[in-house]
């Protein structure tokens, strides 16, 4: 697996995440992040409600190798820590997705959410300042009209490159239940956001009406058995989405069917095999992930221990199955103790779809070739992961005797997750967070 193991990484840490790793505080901690459509621009998102943007290096002649390298561009407070007074509940800050929008001019417009509310950002960059107003000096102050003896044309002047980031649309007030994703319509007029029990269709240009698209909610909340976990848009046909839920089933939609798409047009779930049946079965079947393939002829849903890739013509079973963390399954009682059997895993496509990378514990992140059917082990660590040195496979024993370079799977840092990771959508670079830090592995350059 050439292309995974000779990875290069850079190393970034938000400009507001001043503290060593060891004593970084809850708001720093990374929350989603999501490359734009080109590549170029990367956006993390973090529990303290901020969105920092990163921006790739022009290639240069005297340093062509710096190609890779991703620098700060733009970091603004995208929610602010609100309180509902109705119901007598906080509603935290932290950006729960980012999804951007495909850039139309000059300026880059994205999408955050927290909770509750979703904001519609645009991202601008300003290089030239007006001077030599009539009214006014150049310092701002009002001038004395018996003054004026010439009317002067105001000129533009170059001035340091400030970048801007101003809020144009708020869609709130829309959702009962935690928002859990959002996902951009590829007729780039629409967007859905889902929480747990409902789904709602938004135009990005009204902010104050939504279309509720799917509703799951019982007459009885008692009757409740399972809640929606992550939805997306096809990439290609608009009328169409997927969504999951907590029972490890993922329903596919048409909204040319019914204004309420209460029923699915087909339903995927693998049959549980009885032989496997546990206390634990039905928390690690729930679905944290669900994404579409960039050809959109197959999808890829993330559970607690694997990776499923479905065909959309096949509902019965999934194509492919791929083990990321099977020597945890006789942990799941301890994981459970410790509530690391909750955590919510994401997935990702490469540009080719034919590999696809997801996290684990240790900070360990886990890469599988579909063609190939190789996989391969890396660690996002400060340790292993000077610029430009190469990454090396790791492994975990399970029981008996521990090779020089294995881990034992009792020696695992449950603290430290890969929840959230990235794919540059047309090239091998990656970005992986891991707790405050975000790390960014490239393709071997020579």
């Amino acid at each position: 697996m050439k292309c995974f193991s000779r990875y290069l990484p850079y190393l970034f840490r938000p400009p507001s995440t001043i503290l060593s790793s060891s004593c970084h505080t809850e708001a720093d901690i990374i929350s989603t992040v999501e490359f734009n459509h080109t590549g170029e621009l990367l956006a993390t998102g973090d529990k303290g409600g901020r969105v920092v943007i990163f921006q790739r290096e022009q290639e240069s002649k005297n340093q062509p190798h710096r190609r890779g390298e991703y620098n700060v561009y733009s970091t603004f407070q995208s929610h602010e820590p609100e309180f509902d007074y109705l119901k007598s509940l906080e509603i935290e800050e932290k950006i729960n997705k980012i999804r951007w929008l495909p850039q139309q001019n000059a300026a880059y417009f994205l999408l955050s959410t927290n909770d509750k509310t979703v904001k519609l950002w645009k991202v601008s960059e300003r290089g030239r300042r007006p001077e030599g107003y009539n009214l006014k000096d150049d310092d701002g102050r009002i001038r004395d009209p018996s003054t004026i003896t010439m009317l002067r044309v105001p000129v533009l002047q170059p001035m340091d490159l400030m970048v801007e980031a101003t809020p144009r649309r708020v869609f709130s007030n829309a959702h009962t239940y935690h928002i859990n994703s959002i996902s951009v319509n590829s007729d780039y007029e629409t967007y859905m956001s889902a929480d747990d029990l409902r789904i709602n269709l938004w135009n990005l240009e009204i902010t104050n009406r939504s279309f509720n698209i799917v509703d799951i909610k019982p007459a009885n909340m008692e009757e409740l058995t399972e809640v929606i976990t992550a939805a997306e848009f096809h990439p290609n046909q608009c009328n169409t989405f997927v969504y999951s839920s907590s029972k490890g089933t993922i329903r596919l939609c048409d909204m040319r069917a019914a204004a309420l798409c209460d029923k699915h047009s087909k339903f995927f779930e693998e049959p549980e095999d009885p032989s496997n049946r546990s206390f634990f079965s039905e928390i690690i079947s729930s679905i944290s992930d669900v994404k579409f393939s960039h050809s959109g002829r197959y999808m890829m849903t993330r559970d607690y221990l694997t990776v499923k890739v479905w065909d959309l013509n096949m509902e019965s079973r999934p194509l492919e199955t791929y083990q990321v963390h099977d020597y945890l399954r006789s942990k799941l009682c301890s994981l459970y103790e410790n509530d690391c059997i909750f955590d919510k895993f994401e997935c990702v496509w490469n540009g080719s779809d034919s590999v696809i990378m997801t996290g684990s514990y240790n900070n360990f992140f886990r890469m599988f070739d579909r063609n190939t059917k190789r996989d391969v082990t890396l660690e996002a660590s400060r340790e292993n992961s000077k610029p430009r040195a190469i990454l090396k496979p790791r492994k975990v024993c399970v029981g008996g005797k521990r090779r020089k370079d294995e881990i034992s799977v009792d020696s695992l840092d449950f603290s430290k997750k890969i929840l959230h990771s990235a794919w540059h959508p047309s090239e091998n670079i990656i970005a992986v967070a891991a707790t405050n830090n975000l790390y960014i592995f490239q393709d071997k350059v020579n």
